[in-house]
């Protein structure tokens, strides 16, 4: 049954606002009126629509979305938690509509509580919103209520959105510092080239001494900048905007992607984590019960990297051929061994499930451990360049002063 936001007056005058489930914005009006209030505005809660389809002067930040990383994660948690407690899944959406801290979240899960009620399972439900909830987050569940299992599936969900969030957010604090000393330095360099060197060159400019070698060179350098550091600047977002429309070509995408992970340090990184959440999702799946065919494939979607991607698809042929999983896994030399070695432990077992997320969990800290290490020499290297840097420019403009004292005397 559909969903409707109101606003309408009580007798006493308050404006009371909600969300009503009717046939109809009229049978919406008439429920309202029998309840003793004046409807002032009746609004259908409207399925999502793919953000690519929405006019992007409507779309809000954040792609609009009601629930955030986080939020979803706490969201489902809620749900598992008061599903599990016997709860009927109607009064568990019930419940969480009413104290959503958000008005757009609390619509959402009204309408999807309506959707509920009209007959639908939870999965088709959330699959009317997209971008709300992945297709990995509908077929766990939708999984999970064929096998009956609904609140595990939702713990198991809300335990993977918290390990994907704590992974995404210990790589960019490992990262972070790197950056901001990164453009710190670089602004102190600019700043000096452009506003201190210029100054000792003037300064300089009515002696007839002949200036050391390092002023001199620094003085060109300085001079270069100035004349064409907007042009070197333009040139650099021109490349940047080429190179993000050759990134929309597949074919260059995938080139790039495998170039990409043949790199010395970021690469390695690159490949734990996107194995890592490769192995999770599909450990996810085939525990919630979904065929692991279905489950590769999906699996497969969640990787950013697309020749990683293109690996995992071909693994699938594979499979479907007849060819255990990790046979198919160990011909793809771009996923780590340790990858083919836990699902081959998991068949041999009959604990698949259990050994992929096993495996993801041992991939994820080592890409932790990897990216904290990496960090922790960037951060006293950069500190050190830095200072090299400020040294040569010092230098630089203290020579020709010293060399001034010198014929003085």
């Amino acid at each position: 049954m559909p969903a409707f936001s109101f606003e309408a007056l009580q007798a006493d005058g308050v404006t009371r606002k909600g969300v009503i489930e009717a046939d109809s914005v009229k049978s919406a009006r008439t429920q309202l009126r029998t309840q003793q209030l004046v409807p002032l505005a009746v609004t259908p809660l409207a399925v999502d629509t793919p953000l690519s389809d929405t006019p992007w002067w409507n779309r809000s930040i954040g792609g609009g979305r009601a629930f955030s990383a986080s939020a979803l994660t706490v969201w489902t948690r809620q749900l598992a938690g008061l599903v599990s407690s016997g709860l009927p899944l109607e009064r568990a959406l019930a419940s969480l509509s009413e104290e959503a801290e958000e008005e757009k979240q609390g619509h959402l899960v009204a309408s999807i509580r309506a959707e509920v009620n009209a007959g639908s399972s939870l999965a088709r439900a959330l699959a009317l919103h997209p971008r709300e909830f992945s297709p990995i987050y509908t077929a766990v569940i939708g999984a999970g209520e064929q096998g009956g299992h609904l609140s595990l599936v939702l713990e198991q969900l809300a335990d993977d959105l918290e390990d994907q969030q704590n992974l995404k957010a210990k790589l960019i604090g490992a990262s972070l510092y790197p950056a901001i000393v990164s453009l710190v330095a670089l602004a102190i360099v600019i700043f000096l080239l452009t506003s201190v060197v210029p100054q000792v060159a003037g300064v300089f400019a009515g002696s007839k001494q002949k200036l050391p070698w390092l002023t001199s060179a620094m003085l060109s350098f300085s001079d270069f900048v100035r004349a064409y550091g907007w042009a070197m600047l333009a040139l650099l977002a021109a490349f940047t905007l080429a190179l993000l429309k050759a990134l929309k070509q597949e074919a260059f995408r995938l080139r790039f992607d495998a170039a990409w992970l043949r790199l010395p340090l970021i690469g390695r990184l690159s490949v734990g984590y996107n194995a890592a959440r490769f192995a999770g999702t599909l450990g996810m799946l085939a525990n919630a019960g979904v065929p692991i065919l279905r489950a590769l494939q999906t699996a497969a979607e969640t990787l950013s990297n697309r020749a990683m991607r293109a690996d995992a698809l071909e693994a699938l042929v594979l499979v479907r051929e007849g060819a255990p999983l990790a046979m198919a896994l160990s011909q793809k030399k771009r996923f780590p061994g340790l990858l083919s070695m836990f699902a081959r432990l998991g068949e041999q077992t009959g604990q698949l499930p259990l050994m992929l997320q096993r495996a993801a969990k041992q991939l994820s800290g080592e890409v932790q451990r990897r990216a904290m290490a990496l960090a922790t020499i960037l951060e006293p290297l950069l500190i050190v360049a830095m200072g090299g840097v400020v040294m040569v420019i010092v230098l630089a403009v203290l020579m020709p002063i010293i060399q001034l004292n010198q014929w003085v005397k």
